[in-house]
Formats: structure tokens, sequence, C-alpha cells
């Protein structure tokens, strides 16, 4: 149980709550053009996008992390050696399909939040492929269990995930339904999907 700025104690209850808010702040990073971000790529792009999600919930809202974390029995990037991976992340090429999948499964190995990382990371790579390639990922296409199944294997074979995203890329880098349907997928992968955004951008 994360301690909160809701003041809540109840796991399911913020885990509602957070799915509620985050989306709402989805949506507004898309309408007010904050993806349209000339540092994609970076850990500091990363951090603001996740300080943007977050901010309303956690103290530690873009904030790297302190403790050690591990999730199904992988561990993450160390505490002590996860400024230097990020710093190593920031300096990775970008420059095409393949080198942006490479930067995004490393930024997954550091998963450099207490919580969260998946689905601000997931945003930050359609910014970096809308920037470098004018492509964004199709999120709504790609299976949860493939995803799941992939990322965990990919630290050492990357071939998987490549393969589900590069069948998933659009040229709709626009498009409002491709990022709303995106944003209900993504957060479906990590169990989230009590609300829809579409009936939250009409509240």
């Amino acid at each position: 149980m994360l301690e909160n700025k809701l003041g809540i104690n109840n796991a399911v209850e913020l885990a509602n709550e957070e799915e509620k808010i985050t989306k709402t702040k989805a949506i507004e990073l898309f309408e007010k053009g904050l993806l349209n971000s000339k540092e994609a790529g970076t850990f500091k792009n990363l951090a603001e996008i996740h300080k943007f999600l977050f901010e309303d919930i956690y103290e530690f809202a873009g904030v790297v992390r302190k403790e050690n974390i591990s999730k199904n029995n992988f561990r993450f990037a160390a505490v002590m050696y996860l400024k230097e991976a990020l710093d190593k992340i920031d300096k990775m090429p970008q420059s095409s399909f393949d080198e942006i999948i490479e930067k995004y499964v490393e930024m997954n190995v550091a998963h450099p939040f207490r919580e969260g990382n998946g689905r601000s990371m997931r945003i930050w790579l359609d910014t970096i492929l809308k920037k470098e390639i004018k492509k964004v990922v199709d999120w709504s296409k790609i299976n949860k269990e493939d995803y799941l199944l992939a990322m965990e294997r990919s630290p050492i074979k990357s071939i998987e995930i490549k393969e589900l995203i590069i069948k998933a890329l659009t040229d709709k880098i626009h498009d409002r339904t491709v990022y709303m349907k995106g944003i209900d997928a993504s957060y479906s992968y990590e169990g989230y999907n009590l609300y829809e955004t579409e009936k939250l951008e009409d509240k």
C-alpha cells in the first residue's frame, strides 16, 4: 500500500482513483500538445510525463526511486546503479525503429520510478517514435499476454517485442481515437480497466 496524497488506505480504492486521475491527465497530455517534446527519448522527458500523470497522487511523481524493486521474480536495476543506467540510456541512439525499441527495453530494465513505470514509458516510447520515424503504436492492436511475455524476455531477446510493436505501428500520429484507445490498452496491461478514456473525456 503506497503512501499517497489522497489519504486512501485501501489498495483497491487507490488503484481505482489512480486510474481515473491519471487517465484524465493523459488526455490533457494529448490535448495540450505536451507530447510534442523536443527532448523525446531523454530521461528528463520521461520524468516530466510521469510527474504530470501522478503528481496529484504521489509525492514521488517524476522522482527517481530510492528503493530496489522487482516484479514476477525479475529485479529491476539496483538503486546504486540507477543513475549510471539512466545516463547510459540518455546517450543511446534513437534514429531507427530498432534503436528506439532497444532504448525502450533498457528503460524498462531501469524502471526508474516507485510506481507507474509501464504506463509512463509507453507514452514516452510513442513520443520518440513520433519524433524520429513519424509513427506511433496503436496499443489496442497488441494483446496483453503477448506484450507482457515479450517484455519479460526482452532483456535477453528483444526480437519478440519488436515484432509485436512494428505490426502495430500507424502513421496516424495526431489521431485522438488511436491515442485514447491506446491509453486504455496500455493501462489494461497493468490491470487498470475500470474507466474508458473516452468516457472520462466526456465528463
